[in-house]
């Protein structure tokens, strides 16, 4: 087996991502991850905010996603509706791993919310909005990028077990009854 030599950290060759942001259509925080010291406080991090919604505005990233590079960063972003989805990287990083990530994002959200992806209702899924950000990256690093697999990870995080069979999805109930059978063969 060949040794990676030292020179070679591990973050040097994992690609990492510096923040995931959801912002409204004013440039207001809806959800935001930051996965780096680069923006080390909120104001800091508001003020990267506020530019990279500012140059990214005039721009038509509603079919495909967009890249941009500005102070050292690459800048994956793509808009639906009244939001606006970015994925930040370092300059050196690689854009198809960006835009993966932001459509691995954009898809789970879209999933998850049954196809109803506006301001009101990603607000009113908050917390499932930010178990999503959990399931694709971690520590700034990449996780997952298939939506189907981020979706069902944070579908069966926010099952009631309480809940009875009819008020969940089939595969909230299925995963429901799949633990409860487990649980009565362990005891």
């Amino acid at each position: 087996m060949q040794q990676i030599p030292e020179r070679f950290g591990f973050q040097e060759l994992c690609p990492l991502i510096k923040n995931i942001l959801l912002l409204d259509s004013e440039g207001k925080r809806v959800a935001v991850k930051y996965y780096s010291d680069d923006w080390p406080t909120n104001s800091a991090k508001e003020a990267f905010e506020k530019t990279v919604f500012t140059k990214t505005l005039k721009t038509s990233a509603r079919n495909e996603a967009e890249i941009t590079m500005f102070d050292d960063y690459v800048v994956v972003y793509k808009f639906v509706l009244d939001l606006h989805f970015f994925v930040t990287g370092g300059e050196n990083e690689n854009e198809i791993i960006l835009a993966s990530v932001l459509q691995a994002f954009f898809d789970a959200v879209g999933l998850i919310l049954r196809g109803t992806v506006d301001k009101r209702e990603v607000l009113e899924n908050l917390d499932l909005i930010f178990l999503c950000l959990d399931e694709i990256v971690d520590g700034g690093i990449v996780l997952e990028t298939d939506a189907d697999v981020i979706a069902g990870k944070v579908a069966s995080h926010s099952i009631d077990d309480g809940a009875p069979f009819s008020e969940q999805t089939i595969t909230q109930a299925l995963a429901t009854a799949r633990e409860r059978l487990t649980r009565s063969l362990l005891t």
